[in-house]
């Protein structure tokens, strides 16, 4: 079986040109994660990694995991499945809908089962592993989004990318991370590789009660990252001015945003700094997650 996704591909560390941020003298780039893939793309494939390198060597037949139906992570994950040569099974939210990205995961080859709202919301319940691992034995199960500590460790090879880079900025150190959280994976992943050496902002585009802060202390402790709100009412929750603020950036800068995690983060970002959080001359990296075939479910 080809093992290509040991090998992740580059994501291009870019200047981040802003009004907001010149008028605060903070010098800002990021990560393209959006340009790694076609399909396995953003902080995804880095979520999935370890998980793929685990069911490699269980000789597993096939990987089963969770989401919406627009979720980017079970995209990523058919993708995956049908490149690496492993079957996929989707898990999904509610009732069956028909979506671009519920499409795109039967195109792929992944199997579907729409689990009820209530169904859905059992998934950390103890035991609810058990049928499907019954139903499909010696599948590799990984949690919603990519979630734990093998989603995080992939996630902590993020910050070599960055770092890879900075000569090419001309800057000889950065001092902030800023990117969206969702599961908290992610964030996790970035402040176990960073140890304390420069500052994780998250900024959550879920409501504080979903356990993301439990999410992220267990993985990571309790140190080396603050959270900030910014999902702007509610999980999916989309608003005028935050489509405002999408169309104007996207204008200045030619990079595309979707509207539930990367352009949530970007516009908690420019309400802080205009708030005065980060002192004149912080470099800091602006992590684009990508999920940008999710904007067909909104667009």
């Amino acid at each position: 079986m080809p093992s290509r996704f040991l090998d992740l591909p580059q994501a291009p560390l870019q200047p981040l040109h802003l009004p907001w941020l010149h008028a605060a003298q903070v010098e800002a780039a990021i990560l393209r994660l959006d340009l790694i893939d076609p399909l396995i793309s953003g902080n995804k494939w880095f979520k999935l990694r370890h998980h793929l390198l685990q069911a490699q060597q269980a000789n597993a037949p096939g990987l089963i995991s969770l989401g919406g139906n627009h979720s980017n992570h079970l995209h990523a994950l058919a993708a995956a499945g049908k490149r690496f040569g492993f079957a996929t099974v989707g898990l999904l939210r509610g009732h069956p809908q028909d979506t671009p990205t519920v499409r795109d995961l039967q195109a792929l080859g992944m199997e579907l089962h729409w689990l009820s709202y209530g169904g859905y919301r059992a998934r950390h319940e103890a035991g609810f592993w058990a049928p499907w691992q019954a139903r499909y034995p010696d599948w590799h199960c990984i949690p919603e989004g990519g979630g734990g500590l093998a989603g995080a460790q992939g996630c902590a090879l993020i910050v070599e990318q960055a770092r890879a880079q900075l000569a090419a900025l001309g800057w000889p150190d950065y001092h902030v991370w800023w990117l969206a959280a969702g599961t908290g994976t992610t964030l996790a992943g970035l402040v176990l590789a960073e140890a304390g050496a420069h500052e994780v902002h998250g900024a959550l585009a879920v409501p504080w009660d979903h356990g993301v802060p439990e999410a992220v202390a267990a993985l990571a402790g309790n140190r080396g990252y603050q959270l900030h709100a910014a999902c702007r009412g509610g999980f999916a929750r989309i608003d005028d001015e935050l489509l405002a603020f999408i169309d104007e950036t996207e204008g200045r800068t030619g990079v595309p945003l979707e509207a539930l995690y990367t352009a949530k983060a970007l516009l908690a970002l420019r309400d802080q700094v205009e708030a005065g959080r980060f002192a004149p001359g912080t470099r800091l990296i602006f992590l684009h997650t990508g999920g940008l075939q999710g904007r067909r479910g909104y667009l």
